[in-house]
């Protein structure tokens, strides 16, 4: 049987370690442009907030969640059976949870979903709707597609703001 290796060069354009916060750039041979942000929040914190905080503040265009662990001991979430004219099914958590997955998109209005496990192991999960108070740390990988640009519109079909990716323009750089 015949193997293809597929070899990706990565070429570091940007190192940069600060505050608990490496970041670096590569670029593949076909053009792909990956920007990642390794970033570790502290015990209180509202992980959230501080993600759209370190979004803004590094002025990403189209970032996600590349994978994220640790725990919080808050969380409001948005069950499965929500919809547009009843938005209303959350719940909110109390105790020590393991973050046991976080993904999605963070720009200004970020759209996570979060699996947390609690004391016995058991598992709940759905859309983030604030209130995650990290317990001991919150260590999350944040990528940002370099030549994309994220944004949100209504859809009238799901009744809710849905992603809408564009190509990034250099003039959104200056």
């Amino acid at each position: 049987m015949e193997q293809t290796h597929l070899l990706i060069r990565i070429r570091c354009c940007h190192q940069e370690v600060k505050n608990d916060i490496f970041s670096f750039q590569s670029s593949a041979g076909g053009g792909l442009s990956l920007r990642v942000h390794a970033v570790r929040f502290s015990p209180g914190q509202e992980l959230l907030g501080s993600l759209q905080a370190f979004v803004e503040e590094r002025g990403l265009r189209a970032p996600f969640i590349i994978t994220c662990v640790g725990s919080v001991t808050k969380a409001s979430l948005r069950l499965a059976n929500a919809t547009a004219t009843n938005t209303n099914e959350v719940i909110h958590l109390s105790g020590r949870f393991e973050i046991v997955s976080l993904v999605g998109t963070l720009n200004p209005d970020a759209h996570l979903h979060i699996c947390l496990s609690d004391v016995e192991g058991r598992t709940v999960g759905g859309h983030v709707l604030g209130g995650l108070e990290v317990f001991t740390t919150a260590e999350v990988v944040v990528g940002e597609a370099v030549d994309l640009h994220f944004t949100r519109e209504m859809d009238e079909r799901t009744g809710f703001p849905e992603l809408v990716v564009k190509p990034r323009s250099h003039s959104e750089d200056n």
